[in-house]
């Protein structure tokens, strides 16, 4: 097997700035710096941890990488399969260096030597899949282990089940027209009695289940958008008003659309229908605020 140069996030050297790499072989493993030089540690066999620990996805959540052997950690690097570029780097002489998406977010627990270990804040659902954990040791070599974040809990949504409301049972707030091939905004701005923390917008087509397109919610006083639309753009403002915004509307656009209001006194819901009209025969209705009167759930 050939060498393989893994290109790590740049962390800095004291006296020239530059950065370093990790070589691989089938039997032998090292840190070269491109400063310096280093002999290679011989080693005949590796150390992989096949199984994968489920864990839940859940505000400040723990991957747990302890390495269990005594030694010297040389460096600890955390990869989201299938990316192959770490989202955390931890060396024990130059610090940690973190992918954008991630700064701020990861925290290092380090609550012994060898453990590579790490927190995480702020999540959203983008959050959920397989994460991969390398701790490069001395002088036993590497040890690996795999973690999948899942979404245990329940929809946010109060009715689990995957089957489609009757349309009769539908209160509708709302009713938009919006011209075929014109853009048009749907936003959920929230009652103005209790404290807010979440909202969510779904969309129903006639005949299918509720799905999720967009989420807005504060965590530890920040503000999280998740986007799940495959048409248009969600956005989240600070007074957690969410929106969609369509553009080139179309018959497929046509539905149900739901807001979902979390907050202290309970949760309200707003629903609002849309239709789209053939070219020409409707004038487009742009920036539509779907507020209408609410009612608890």
């Amino acid at each position: 097997m050939q060498n393989e140069v893994v290109s790590l996030p740049s962390i800095p050297n004291p006296s020239d700035k530059e950065p370093f790499c990790v070589e691989w072989d089938t039997m032998n493993s090292f840190i070269l710096p491109r400063w310096g030089k280093m002999e290679a540690v011989q080693k005949d066999y590796w150390y992989f941890q096949t199984d994968v620990e489920i864990v839940r996805l859940e505000e400040g959540m723990t991957l747990h990488c302890l390495c269990p052997w005594d030694g010297q950690l040389s460096m600890v690097s955390w990869t989201k399969l299938p990316d192959k570029n770490p989202i955390a780097v931890f060396h024990p002489e130059f610090g940690v260096s973190f992918s954008y998406l991630y700064r701020e977010r990861i925290e290092f627990l380090k609550t012994t030597t060898m453990d590579g270990s790490i927190s995480m804040k702020n999540v959203t659902h983008q959050d959920i899949g397989l994460y991969h954990c390398s701790v490069q040791t001395f002088p036993q070599g590497p040890w690996t282990r795999n973690i999948q974040v899942e979404d245990l809990d329940e929809p946010p949504e109060d009715n689990n089940s995957t089957e489609p409301s009757p349309l009769e049972d539908i209160m509708v707030d709302t009713e938009l027209v919006a011209e075929q091939s014109n853009n048009l905004t749907i936003s959920c701005k929230h009652p103005h009695n209790g404290t807010i923390d979440q909202v969510v917008l779904e969309k129903m087509l006639d005949g299918h289940p509720w799905v999720i397109i967009g989420i807005c919610k504060k965590v530890e006083g920040g503000l999280v958008g998740e986007d799940y639309s495959d048409r248009g753009r969600v956005n989240c403002a600070d007074s957690l008003d969410l929106s969609l915004h369509l553009t080139d509307v179309s018959p497929g656009d046509s539905g149900f659309y739901r807001c979902t209001f979390n907050t202290d006194v309970g949760v309200q819901t707003t629903v609002a229908q849309l239709k789209v009209a053939p070219p020409g025969t409707q004038r487009n209705t742009q920036d539509v605020n779907s507020t209408p009167q609410k009612h608890n759930k």
